[in-house]
């Protein structure tokens, strides 16, 4: 079989030229336009890789200056005042609240020492100053009694809570 001789005809030889001419041109426009897209996403992802290292230079700046603001407050942490309170006299027919208030008052005294001292030395020493409280004896009525720590809370104001028991 023959291919035809349709390369001697003008007007096949026309239409070849512009399937040609017209690819050529059209590879062209889109090698300019694809240039032009990938340019503009270039430019785009090189702000956006700026702006990330500038904001990661700005959060490494901030948990620096965090970092040191709580080193500095948890310097500053100290114990501010004390608060004691005394349960379960009712058991023992303590009627006499002045007696309760001079037994708070006394326990106020022994741990003012504690006063603005810092929190974390104070809370490390937790287990001294249970055993001081729960050694401390107090006479009332004529009677001795002796505290059980109920409940230690250690922040600005220290808050302990002692039941009172009768002393063997």
């Amino acid at each position: 079989m023959r291919i035809p001789p349709l390369y001697r005809k003008p007007s096949w030889q026309r239409f070849m030229a512009g399937f040609i001419v017209g690819g050529c041109i059209s590879w062209l426009i889109f090698l300019y336009m694809f240039g032009v897209m990938q340019e503009r996403q270039a430019q785009i992802i090189e702000r956006q890789e700026k702006t990330i290292r500038d904001l990661q230079q700005e959060k490494a700046i901030w948990q620096e200056d965090y970092k040191k603001l709580n080193q500095k407050n948890e310097k500053l942490l100290t114990i501010q005042s004390i608060d004691v309170k005394i349960s379960n006299y009712e058991k023992y027919d303590i009627q006499d609240s002045q007696s309760i208030f001079e037994a708070e008052e006394d326990i106020k005294h022994d741990l003012s020492p504690l006063i603005a001292k810092n929190l974390k030395t104070a809370y490390l020493n937790k287990e001294l100053i249970i055993r001081m409280l729960e050694n401390k004896t107090i006479k009332i009525n004529h009677r001795r009694y002796t505290f059980k720590v109920q409940d230690i809370l250690f922040y600005s104001t220290i808050r302990v809570h002692l039941h009172l028991e009768l002393a063997d």
